[in-house]
């Protein structure tokens, strides 16, 4: 995991290189203090020499000049590489995302996602940063304060260096303790931020319902959760970091008594022990450094892992000899198609169907038959469990994912707008389409009039989600996206069940002039809708029960005949 984390430091290796040149002038600018101050003690006040501690004062003025230049470079330049390495672990990704099939986002919220591309990429760029140049200026400082606190005495140092093993021992036992807390610390956050999510989507719903105390109550369990899990995370922080700090201060306190009784012996003179003094100061220092490394290195590998888990999620793949699917006239045909979620609960068995080009084709039939799986089936949204379906005579696991998609228009009940404008909205059918392909999509889809009639056009803000705009014109938007993308087969989902009969009428005329000479297969729930169907197909949980054109079913007085009149009655 190490390896695979220093791997992003890779496009980003000059930079890094420098900001540890800048650490490293900065470690080695510590160091001159405690060396003037010995011959400041031992020769210059003895000698009254204020001349040489004048000209010490301007070097010394010159190097912490130095240090502070080097401490802007490697604060700036260190966490621009982490905010880099961020941004190329985000996109990475987010791309990566793009590819993951719809059963990861059935079985993952979206809030947690979010958790683990936002919250836990920010403590690993931050591991990024500090963690290589604290571990670098660590070594340098304890390398170097080690060569010159021996030069003052050898017997001094080596008492310092062998009080260090405690604390190291103490480090090891926390560390796993300090993982298991901060991964299980991101969780909650996780938790919380889905809770949030799911709360601020369904706000509508909660004021409809004067439901505020039920989702109050609902996200403070989630937060009881997240306080328990950092009250666990800090205790062991406290832990680590008020132990480690005890044995660092045993460390000073030994090395305070050991120089003390070293000069009152004169093994060594009074400059050596201000010298040997500094000296300490500056070993502890990087101690103190690598208990912050550890600290840090365990929260950000522990985000870094998750973040990993993600990468590691495998995507939807094409098989090798894959090919574009071009010059589609639209035949699709099911064969023996079996399929279920991994429920075990089978959705569908043995499935035939063969609708010739052209054709209309609707799905009928109380739910959970299975209707609009078979509508996310033929984009290859899930895999077969069994059999195949082909389009043209091709079957579908042979056409490349993005060529078999970008032949495919669906529309759904559920109409999803992102947020922006109306005319980025209708774009999104088809990214690269001038101005005026978008407005003759929409004047086809009729929607343009109201459109025009807003007051920035088509530059209209609708919200998130499309708030602002009806469920009729978000539906026509909808379809005016799909007459942009123009393809060949066209799937309606549920497209008009969601709205009123006077708007229902409306769509049905845009819908009918989208479905012209293309390949359609509808789902619907009220069957007035598709009696012009070429085949009605009548499915329920068990599988297909009758097919045949709207006449031919009645004539059965079967399901769909029972469906029908009560529906007639109803109207």
């Amino acid at each position: 995991m190490i390896k695979r984390f220093c791997s992003y430091y890779k496009p980003n290796l000059k930079q890094f290189i420098f900001d540890m040149c800048c650490a490293l002038v900065v470690a080695l600018c510590d160091l001159f203090l405690p060396v003037v101050s010995r011959s400041i003690i031992d020769d210059y006040i003895p000698d009254k020499n204020i001349k040489m501690i004048f000209i010490w004062l301007g070097v010394l003025v010159a190097v912490y000049t130095i240090k502070m230049i080097g401490a802007y470079c490697v604060q700036y330049y260190g966490h621009i590489v982490g905010v880099k390495m961020q941004y190329q672990m985000r996109n990475e990704v987010f791309a990566h995302m793009q590819k993951l099939p719809f059963s990861y986002f059935d079985d993952h919220k979206t809030g947690t996602i979010m958790s683990r591309i936002i919250n836990d990429l920010f403590d690993v760029s931050e591991l990024a940063h500090h963690g290589p140049e604290n571990l670098f200026l660590a070594a340098i400082l304890l390398i170097v304060s080690f060569i010159l606190m021996a030069r003052v005495n050898i017997w001094l140092t080596l008492i310092i260096f062998l009080s260090m093993p405690p604390l190291i021992v103490f480090a090891m036992l926390k560390r796993v303790k300090l993982s298991k807390s901060f991964k299980k610390m991101r969780e909650e956050v996780g938790e919380v931020n889905a809770a949030l999510e799911n709360s601020i989507s369904g706000i509508r719903v909660s004021k409809a319902f004067d439901n505020a105390d039920y989702e109050l109550e609902h996200f403070r369990e989630n937060n009881d959760r997240f306080v328990a899990a950092r009250k666990t995370a800090y205790k062991t922080m406290a832990e680590f970091s008020s132990g480690s700090d005890y044995i660092i201060d045993l460390l000073s306190v030994i090395a305070l008594v050991s120089s003390g009784y070293c000069a009152i012996r004169n093994y060594i003179t009074p400059g050596d022990f201000a010298l040997f003094m500094m000296f300490a100061n500056v070993f502890i220092t990087p101690i103190k450094r690598l208990i912050g490394f550890i600290e840090q290195l365990q929260s950000g590998m522990t985000g870094f892992e998750r973040f990993a888990e993600i990468l590691d999620t495998k995507p939807e793949e094409d098989s090798e000899d894959a090919i574009e699917l071009t010059d589609v006239s639209g035949r699709v045909e099911f064969d023996n198609v079996s399929f279920d979620y991994g429920n075990g609960k089978t959705v569908l068995k043995d499935m035939n169907i063969d609708i010739p080009a052209g054709k209309t084709v609707a799905f009928v039939g109380p739910s959970g038959g299975g209707k609009t799986t078979v509508c996310n089936l033929i984009p290859r949204f899930y895999e077969l469990n069994g059999g195949s379906i082909r389009i043209d005579g091709i079957d579908i696991r042979k056409i490349k994912r993005s060529s078999l998609r970008q032949r495919i228009g669906m529309v759904s009940q559920d109409v999803f707008l992102f947020t922006g404008t109306v005319y980025e909205n209708i774009l999104y059918g088809k990214p690269d389409a001038s101005r005026e392909e978008v407005i003759e999509a929409a004047k086809r889809a009729d929607i343009d009039e109201f459109i025009t009639s807003l007051p920035d056009g088509y530059d209209t803000f609708v919200g998130e989600r499309g708030v602002k705009l009806s469920g009729g014109q978000k539906q026509r938007i909808s379809i005016a996206r799909v007459f942009l993308k123009n393809p060949p087969l066209l799937i309606l989902d549920e497209a008009t069940s969601a709205l009123d009969n006077a708007t229902e009428i409306q769509i049905q005329n845009a819908l009918r002039e989208l479905s012209k000479g293309r390949t359609t297969l509808i789902v619907a729930h009220r069957l007035t809708t598709i009696r012009n169907a070429d085949e009605i197909i009548v499915m329920d949980d068990t599988g297909i029960k009758e097919r045949g054109t709207h006449k031919e079913l009645l004539a059965q007085n079967g399901i769909y005949a029972g469906l029908y009149n009560s529906q007639f009655r109803e109207d």
